[in-house]
Order: structure tokens, then C-alpha cells, then sequence
């Protein structure tokens, strides 16, 4: 199975063009106040059509109520709904009743005990997102840049469909892939110059990184 990848967090047509070319399947766009990468919808919107027929558009969210998302829904057209709060599993089946379409639940992840609170949801979210916990005192569920020890997802079943997230960069993407096989990779911090600065340069460099840990693992 080929592996996703998924560039979060983006604002500009030139971070999402270098996202495209990179061959991003997934490109997220994030519906935060609180976070230095939010967007508004109708901006979203605007940019996402760039990714029409090219890559899967997401659209992230924090706790949003019915209201919020479907304002996000109606001017931006998403693809998938990404719920990266403590949405619970009936919230996250109104939400895809709601709108019809997937919906990624996201986890914040430390150790292996951590892995038990998926279980409510499996059969309900069409895919998992494991990022680490944040910080003490932080105030974004994610996007914070620190990884967590990789090493504890072997304990999920087996076929467990889930992106990889939390720290990851083009220095330390291939010793992740090492350690784990997700069936996708997300990135936000990762790409940034300043928090919500994306950097074209450090784009190409992770797709480069990624490329280059995919012929290990083949060889």
C-alpha cells in the first residue's frame, strides 16, 4: 500500500502548490483561532480548488459545534473532516451523518495506555490520527512539533488504518518509518520556518527525505 502524506496547515497557494508537486495526497486546512495556522473558510475555499482531482482537502477542526462546520463545509467543499478535539464517538457519527463524508478522529498519544481510548471509535471514524499530547500549558491539541516514542503503535492491531503525526521532519521521517508502518504521515510544524510560516524549501526537502525512506525499505 502506497503511504499518504498529508501537509497541514496551509494558508498560501505557494506552500500548497509545493505540497502538490511534492505529491501530497492530503492537504489540510485548520479552523482554529487559537491556532497561528488558521484560516478562514472562504479562504480555504479559495485555495483548496487547486487541489481539486490532485489531493484529498481537509478540513480540521477543534470542538466545532453543527454551526461552524457548516459554515467551513459550505465554503470549502472538504473531502474528509479531521475532529482534533475530545470530540466523542457519537459526535463523530452525527458528523459524518451530518455531512456524508469521512471523518479522521485524532488522538494525542504518549505512552502505550493511551491506544485503549481508539477503541470506542473503531467502526465509527473512518481513520485514525495518533498525534502527541501536548506541552503542559499549550494550548493547541496539535501542530506543537514534539514527537512522541513512536515504538508504542506496534501494539495496535494489526490493518489499523492511521496517519502518523507529531513532530515529524525530514531529519527524523525515515527513523519513524523504521519504527512504525503507517498508512499515511501528517506534517505541519515540521515544514515551518515560524509557527503557521510554511517553507517551500523545507516542503520539498521532507518528500525528498520520504522518497529516499521509501528505497530503504524496499531495498
Amino acid at each position: 500500500m502506497s503511504l499518504d502524506i498529508k501537509i497541514c496547515g496551509l494558508k498560501t497557494g505557494e506552500a500548497l502548490d509545493a505540497a502538490l508537486s511534492g505529491g501530497a495526497s492530503h492537504v489540510g486546512f485548520i479552523f482554529f483561532p487559537k491556532s497561528p495556522r488558521n484560516i478562514a473558510p472562504d479562504e480555504a475555499g479559495r485555495l483548496r480548488q487547486a487541489a481539486r482531482g490532485r489531493a484529498k482537502a481537509v478540513a480540521v477542526s477543534v470542538d466545532a459545534d453543527d454551526a461552524a462546520l457548516d459554515a467551513i463545509v459550505a465554503a470549502m467543499a472538504p473531502d474528509m473532516l479531521q475532529l482534533h478535539g475530545d470530540e466523542t464517538p457519537e459526535r463523530v457519527a452525527a458528523v459524518k451523518a451530518r455531512y456524508g463524508m469521512p471523518v479522521m478522529k485524532a488522538f494525542s498519544i504518549r505512552d502505550a495506555g493511551d491506544l485503549a481510548t481508539i477503541e470506542p471509535y473503531r467502526g465509527v471514524a473512518d481513520r485514525f490520527l495518533f498525534d502527541a499530547k501536548p506541552p503542559r500549558g499549550a494550548e493547541l491539541p496539535g501542530g506543537n512539533g514534539v514527537p512522541f516514542d513512536w515504538r508504542v503503535l506496534a501494539a495496535l492491531p494489526s490493518g489499523t488504518d492511521y496517519m502518523l503525526s507529531g513532530g515529524l521532519n525530514a531529519g527524523n521521517i525515515s527513523e519513524a518509518l523504521r519504527l512504525v508502518s503507517p498508512s499515511g504521515i501528517d506534517i505541519s510544524s515540521g515544514v515551518e520556518t515560524a509557527p503557521g510560516v510554511k517553507d517551500v524549501a523545507l516542503i520539498e526537502a521532507f518528500f525528498r527525505a520520504v522518497g529516499e525512506a521509501a528505497k530503504k525499505s524496499a531495498a
